[in-house]
Parts: structure tokens; sequence; C-alpha cells
């Protein structure tokens, strides 16, 4: 089934005060590799509040989700920096690829004691770890929810040449001297060109800040050998690689003007999966989680609403 949102008003680029006090910072060892992950409790708890697991996407953290968490303060939820970005360490042992993540999702899920009645999240790069593992470890979580889902070939099409293109950006930071190849991974001209071209809003608050999002945290990541390998893992997999074995319920939440995940390739996606929803909110990109928040949240909440046990 497909729902579209209607135009959202202008979001408010801030967050507001009560997420603080929701907040709680910790930390687990798994397998010598420090993780540091980010638990908000329900400001209320309800019997429609569900425990959900949050895996952000490449390059980014915990923070990018904040404005989605935000606008569910009736919901358990708990985001790590997936390792090698944000505040967790790299991998003590193994390769940052969509494997070697999966394995940390049922690492983190044991060591915290998440059941299967927990709902799994991922944006973007985060759709592909989340996916893949759901594939691999079926009945571990109850719905599965991908926002700015990677449903296609990324080396594919007509944006193949771009992602060619940045696969040598990468290769090449992680071949320079050390200090060379962080301050060109780094440099913030880069960061803001991206940003820039990925903002969809007009709302020149929310640019400001989706664009002082990217410069505090984009660059928040462990080393270049660990940034190289999950950047490879981003472009090397897809959620169509697996969909067929998704057999719980799937939300899609997807951006009308998304150019890297685009909206035809949803539409491919979707039949493909055995229980799936996809919703599509006009008049952003591959953001979703800085510019439209509020229509992200209703269709989350009413997803789990519809899929209630």
């Amino acid at each position: 089934m497909e729902h579209v949102a209607t135009q959202p008003s202008p979001p408010q680029p801030l967050l507001s005060a009560a997420l603080r006090s929701r907040s709680m910072a910790s930390t687990v060892d798994l397998d010598g590799t420090r993780v540091t992950y980010w638990t908000y409790e329900p400001v209320q708890a309800t019997p429609e509040t569900r425990t959900i697991l949050v895996i952000h996407g490449f390059r980014g953290d915990h923070h990018g989700l904040l404005r989605v968490v935000d606008q569910l303060p009736e919901m358990r939820l708990v985001m790590p920096d997936l390792p090698g970005f944000g505040l967790s360490g790299a991998f003590a042992a193994g390769a940052h690829s969509v494997e070697g993540y999966g394995r940390f999702v049922a690492d983190f899920m044991a060591a915290l004691g998440l059941g299967t009645d927990t709902v799994l999240l991922g944006h973007s790069f985060g759709s592909i770890i989340t996916s893949h593992f759901v594939a691999n470890h079926p009945g571990a979580v109850s719905e599965l929810i991908l926002i700015n889902p990677i449903a296609a070939p990324a080396l594919e099409g007509p944006k193949g040449l771009m992602t060619k293109a940045a696969v040598l950006y990468y290769e090449a930071a992680a071949r320079l001297p050390r200090r060379l190849g962080n301050a060109l991974l780094r440099n913030q001209l880069m960061v803001r060109v991206m940003s820039e071209t990925m903002a969809k809003t007009r709302d020149k608050r929310l640019r400001q800040f989706v664009h002082a999002q990217h410069t505090a945290y984009f660059s928040a990541f462990a080393d270049r050998d660990s940034l190289l390998e999950a950047f490879k893992a981003s472009v090397g997999s897809n959620v169509a690689e697996v969909a067929e074995r998704l057999t719980l319920p799937v939300l899609l939440i997807a951006g009308e003007k998304d150019e890297i995940a685009t909206l035809p390739d949803q539409h491919k996606l979707l039949p493909r999966l055995p229980d799936g929803t996809l919703d599509v909110i006009p008049g952003v990109g591959h953001l979703i989680h800085y510019e439209t928040p509020e229509p992200a949240a209703g269709f989350i909440r009413r997803f789990l609403k519809d899929h209630a046990a």
C-alpha cells in the first residue's frame, strides 16, 4: 500500500527543551569496541509506547535523528553511534561491512536485552544495515522502518558515475599521508557543498540548522580506513537484495525529491516486500530526518498502531 503526505507546514529548526530531559548517555563494550549510545525515555508511557532501536546513516551519528525522536515523545528510543562514527570507536576486529554492522546490531541488542518486540529503524546506510540484519535474523525484531531507504544499487544507473567518483575520493584520501588524507576528508568546503546539494527546504533557519549539523558531526569518524570500508559497504549493497526475505511489516518513508534513494526505486522495491507500506513526503530529498520530522513521526506512529500485536 502507499500513502502520500500532504505538504507539511515549515518545521522549526530547533530541538525542544524536553528532549534533553528524556536522554541518558551510556557506553557498552562489545568485543573490545567501545560503543556510546543514548536512550530517550518516553515523556509519559502509554499503551502504544514501543522501544525503537535507531541506526543512523553514513558519516552521521545519533544527532541526525534527534528531530524525529523529538516528535515521538511517547516512544522509547535507543540510538547508538555506529562503530567508527561519532563517539564510538572503530571495530577492534573485523571489517566495517554490512555483515560486520549486522553482527554489531545483534551484539548490541543482546547486551541491552532488547527483545523481539523491538522496532528497528534505519536511515539511509542504516536502511541497508537493518534490512540485511533482519533478513539474516528472522524474528529478531517485530517491525522494520526505513527512512530514505537505499532501494537500488548505487553503482548502477544515472547516479553510478558520481558514486564511482566518490569511491575514488575516499580511496585517494586513504592513501595520502595521514594529515593530508584527514584534511581532505574533513574539508569543510566539501561538507558544505554536500549539505547544500542535499538540502531541499527553502526555510532559511532550517537550512542553517542542517548546515550546522553537518559541520558539527559529519566529520566525526574514527579513522580513514574504517571510513573507507563503511563507504564501500554503503554503495555496495542495498535493501532490494534482501527484500523478499523481509517477512515482517516494513515501512518505507521516502522523499519525493531524493536524488540518492530515488522515488522510482522505492516504487520498484515496495511490491517485492511481503508486507510493505510506502509513505512519501513531498518537497524533501535525502534529509527527511532533518527537514520533515513531523510527517515522518506521524507515519511511524500510525504504522506501529496499525501493526500492534
